[in-house]
């Protein structure tokens, strides 16, 4: 008995020597001390902040600024101190006009694309990467038809944005936009995409944009449309005039047209397309009512050139196209359907005149890529 309570002494001394030093070590460090009751909350997961940092990252190095420089010739009205000023003829003043853009750098062999109104006509076109690097720019080649235009730097260890697909790009999807805005460089926007194929806004002659709320401003134009991964779907080329009160309403020209031209561009030079020497306007609702057609889906020729495959045929200015290839077509359907078709292939058309129907079959040819760069010169960068 005795040997049990000396045993049951000893054990009870450091059991309470034990409980004492672990007493005073919680005195000295409480926060050792760590315990949940019933009534503790739970423990909070950190908040994952939604963020497009990477997909910006990823882009921006690639998005560059064009700056172009074109002389400009303007009558100028002399002051006279005579009573008659009409008697006083213009004098011709030649000046400099700067434009301001954005481009993407979508080869390392140092190929950009931007707008074709950036650079149009342009004498010289510069180009600032986000580098800081400054380097002077070739014009490789232009389609004013869909307003893209392909430069060239000669330059190393380029940054390039991955392009991606504008197929399928949805309503909805949320996208940024990367340009130079007002010579603020390096600026990004985010928003939506609000509707595919907008056409008939008189940008280009070849539409299908895509509409973004992304904001894009002067010097915007040629900057890069990205989604949330990063990926190019779009070139930004427009936005509604503010001056109207509408805000919110831009236009990307779709990545997968954007390929398709600088393919061509880099080949030949420039892109062929099928041509049968007209221009026409689409025909409105009150139009076809009084032709007695059935849907406001057809084309007026409004200019016949001479010596084109339209005049050979026959074909007059006032003509309705009603039909192509044997289906009714809007203009935008009928432009890209026509420019889709190569040189040398033929086209049916359907044409109401004075109330008589007509058939023609046209053979295509190249459009003259002088037509449409004559017209542009005068347009001013954006």
């Amino acid at each position: 008995m005795t040997r049990f309570t000396e045993t049951a002494s000893f054990i009870a001394k450091w059991i309470v020597v034990g409980l004492a030093m672990a007493f005073v070590f919680l005195m000295i460090r409480p926060q050792w001390l760590h315990y949940k009751t019933a009534n503790s909350a739970p423990e909070m997961p950190a908040m994952q902040l939604a963020s497009f940092a990477d997909a910006v990252e990823r882009t921006a190095p690639a998005v560059v600024n064009v700056f172009s420089r074109r002389l400009v010739t303007e009558q100028v009205q002399p002051r006279s101190n005579s009573e008659s000023p009409s008697s006083v003829r213009p004098v011709l003043h030649q000046g400099v006009q700067t434009g301001l853009g954005s481009g993407v750098i979508v080869d390392r062999n140092g190929y950009i694309v931007t707008n074709n109104h950036v650079i149009a006509c342009a004498q010289r076109v510069n180009v600032q990467l986000a580098d800081g690097r400054i380097e002077a720019a070739t014009v490789v080649g232009t389609d004013p038809a869909t307003d893209i235009a392909v430069l060239k730097i000669e330059l190393k260890d380029l940054p390039v944005a991955s392009m991606g697909t504008s197929d399928r790009v949805r309503t909805g999807d949320v996208v940024l936009a990367i340009g130079n805005p007002y010579g603020l460089s390096q600026t990004v926007t985010q928003g939506i995409v609000s509707a595919m194929g907008r056409g008939q806004l008189g940008v280009s002659p070849l539409e299908s944009f895509i509409q973004t709320d992304a904001a894009i401003n002067l010097g915007n134009s040629g900057g890069a449309l990205i989604n949330t991964q990063g990926e190019l779907i779009g070139i930004n080329t427009a936005a509604l005039s503010q001056s109207t009160g509408v805000t919110g309403i831009s236009f990307a020209v779709p990545v997968n047209l954007v390929r398709g031209v600088m393919q061509q561009i880099l080949e030949f030079g420039h892109v062929k397309r099928g041509w049968f020497g007209v221009e026409t306007q689409g025909l409105t609702t009150q139009q076809a009512t009084a032709l007695g057609l059935e849907m406001p889906q057809g084309l007026i020729i409004t200019q016949v050139y001479e010596h084109s495959p339209a005049a050979q045929v026959g074909l007059q200015r006032g003509d309705v196209i009603t039909r192509i290839n044997g289906a009714q077509r809007t203009i935008n359907e009928a432009l890209r359907l026509i420019a889709g078709t190569e040189p040398g292939q033929k086209i049916s058309l359907r044409v109401l005149r004075d109330g008589q129907r007509h058939d023609y079959t046209v053979t295509l040819v190249e459009r003259d890529v002088k037509v449409d760069t004559e017209n542009n010169c005068n347009s001013a960068a954006n």
